[in-house]
Formats: structure tokens, C-alpha cells, sequence
């Protein structure tokens, strides 16, 4: 004899209790985790966010070394700090007023009288730079000093060859080349300062 079942669907009565089992058992498993690590459990529906930062500390100890100079060798490298800064304003008046003469913004006579103040201003120049000069005592620093007073005397001539240029019968000529001398000679002197000035000042 057949059985009859009255249930066409036997298994529908199953699905409910394994997702309520399922449910049981991630409910269970998230507490858990949660409690075992200390952590929060954020409900999604909170507008309110917290943000953890972490504070980052930096290592900024840095080792330096000191190197204490002479009072004699300061005063120096002032010194010829400040004719650098000479050196560069006597370049720019040059250069401005040649510049002046080359556009025709200038008469010959103002041009004259400019070139004519740049030998004055240059004599004073090698004045400032050859004395005092440096401590005795430092004997590199009295070799490199030696070399500045020369170049400072090549700018000088260099001022009066640009006054010849201005005044000579070409084009322009001797005073261009007058002008590349004196630019090179200048430029040579500040390197030069800042190189003496390096030696001592340098780590």
C-alpha cells in the first residue's frame, strides 16, 4: 500500500530554521570577535563618525659642530663680504651707464663724466680692499688676499681702458672688449671672495 503524504513540499518547513540557525550563529560569532578585540560595533544609521588618528612623532635631533674662529679672521671675512657687495654695485652703475651710452639716452659729455667717476670710484675700491687686509698671523689667508689685491687692480684698469673705449675713434670696439675685461675681472674678484670666505665658513 502507497503512503500518502499530505505536505506537497516537505522541505519548506526546513529553510526557515537553518537561516534562523545562520542568523543565531553570526550574531554569536560577531560578539565574540568584537569582545575578544575590544572593538566597537558602529551602527551605520549614527550620522556621527569617528575618525582615530595617530600621532606621528619626528626625530628632529640633528648633530651640528661648531668651529669657533679667530676675532681677527671674523673682522676679515666682514670685510671683504662688504667689498663683494661694493665690487657688484660698481659692476651695475658700469653696466647701467653703458647701456645709457649704447641706447643714446645719454650725451657724450654725461657718458664722459660717468666713465671718468667709475676710475674714481675704482681707485677708492683698490684703497678699500688692499688695506688693512688680513690677520698676519693667517698665512692662506694673506696668499689669498694677494690674489684679491691683483684682480681689484685689473678692475681699476680695467675702468680706465673703458674711458679710452668711450673716447677712441671706432665703433665701439676697444670699449666692448674693455667692458668683457672689466665683467671678468669682476666676477673673477667675487668668486674669489667667496671662496676665502667658504674655507672658513664651511662644515
Amino acid at each position: 500500500m502507497e503512503n500518502f503524504n499530505s505536505d506537497p513540499k516537505p522541505g519548506r518547513l526546513i529553510l526557515p530554521l537553518v537561516l534562523i540557525g545562520m542568523i543565531a550563529t553570526t550574531y554569536t560569532f560577531i560578539n565574540r570577535v568584537t569582545t575578544n578585540n575590544n572593538l566597537e560595533v558602529i551602527n551605520l544609521d549614527d550620522d556621527t563618525t569617528e575618525v582615530v588618528t595617530e600621532e606621528v612623532v619626528l626625530d628632529t635631533t640633528t648633530t651640528s659642530t661648531t668651529t669657533t674662529l679667530p676675532e681677527d679672521v671674523v673682522t676679515y671675512l666682514e670685510e671683504i663680504q662688504s667689498e663683494k657687495i661694493q665690487a657688484d654695485e660698481l659692476g651695475k652703475k658700469v653696466l647701467e651707464a653703458n647701456q645709457r651710452w649704447d641706447d643714446k639716452d645719454t650725451t657724450y659729455q654725461e657718458a664722459q663724466q660717468e666713465f671718468e667717476a667709475f676710475i674714481d670710484d675704482a681707485e677708492q675700491f683698490v684703497a678699500t680692499v688692499t688695506n688693512p687686509g688680513p690677520p698676519e698671523s693667517n698665512n692662506s689667508l694673506i696668499s689669498s688676499h694677494e690674489e684679491l689685491k691683483v684682480l681689484v687692480n685689473l678692475i681699476y684698469e680695467d675702468t680706465k681702458e673703458l674711458l679710452e673705449g668711450l673716447t677712441a675713434p671706432d665703433t665701439g670696439e676697444r670699449r666692448s672688449s674693455a667692458l668683457i675685461s672689466f665683467n671678468n675681472n669682476l666676477g673673477t674678484f667675487q668668486q674669489k671672495v667667496q671662496e676665502i670666505i667658504n674655507s672658513f665658513t664651511s662644515s
